[in-house]
């Protein structure tokens, strides 16, 4: 079963339908008893990051986020739940994230903001990206995206610069700036290896 983090902020409801359209028990919850239950979760977000990280503290949460990720359990965040996995952000001021891969945040400086739309990923190295060709396309909606080291960027995308499409620990914790719930058949397939893991 996956757990979807309900904590106010969040297209919870197209991840759901996505998880189980590929036969997934998928529940949307911010009550850690049932999400002790689930194999795997998912953090996923839309709105401004200082928002989400208050929102995320708030509920226990980002503590929680952590120590089920120490016990080995699959988080993947999703478009802003991506974004807290990185060490800050400079959305609404300076905040910190959840740290799990070194880097920060920042907004886009040229083009169009937010990107919307279709735009296509390359140098794919994660079990998210098994059987995805390089250079398939995903949707993205946002106006901020991740600085990090290739250490943990394994998906980049340009818009004006190279930035990371989707980032991994080396772990258990995965993040897509992209929304794989919103990209077809190959944002469906990224959700099965993430079902799979």
């Amino acid at each position: 079963m996956t757990g979807i983090f309900d904590y106010g902020m969040g297209n919870v409801r197209s991840v759901q339908k996505a998880m189980e359209y590929l036969g997934e028990r998928a529940v949307i919850s911010g009550d850690l008893a049932l999400l002790d239950r689930c194999d795997r979760l998912i953090l996923p977000g839309v709105g401004s990051f200082g928002e989400g990280m208050e929102e995320l503290k708030k509920r226990g949460l980002d503590g929680y986020i952590r120590m089920r990720t120490a016990g080995g359990t699959p988080v993947l965040g999703i478009c802003l739940g991506m974004q807290f996995l990185l060490e800050k952000s400079y959305e609404d001021g300076e905040n910190e994230g959840l740290g799990f891969c070194k880097g920060d945040v920042v907004r886009f400086t040229q083009g169009k903001v937010p990107q919307i739309g279709w735009n296509n990923v390359f140098s794919l190295r994660s079990p998210l990206f098994r059987g995805i060709p390089e250079n398939t396309y995903f949707y993205f909606v946002h106006s901020y995206h991740a600085r990090t080291s290739a250490e943990f960027s394994v998906a980049t995308c340009n818009y004006y610069e190279d930035y990371a499409a989707a980032v991994w620990n080396g772990g258990s914790v995965y993040g897509t700036q992209f929304h794989p719930e919103k990209s077809g058949d190959a944002g469906l397939a990224l959700l099965r290896n993430f079902q799979q893991l």
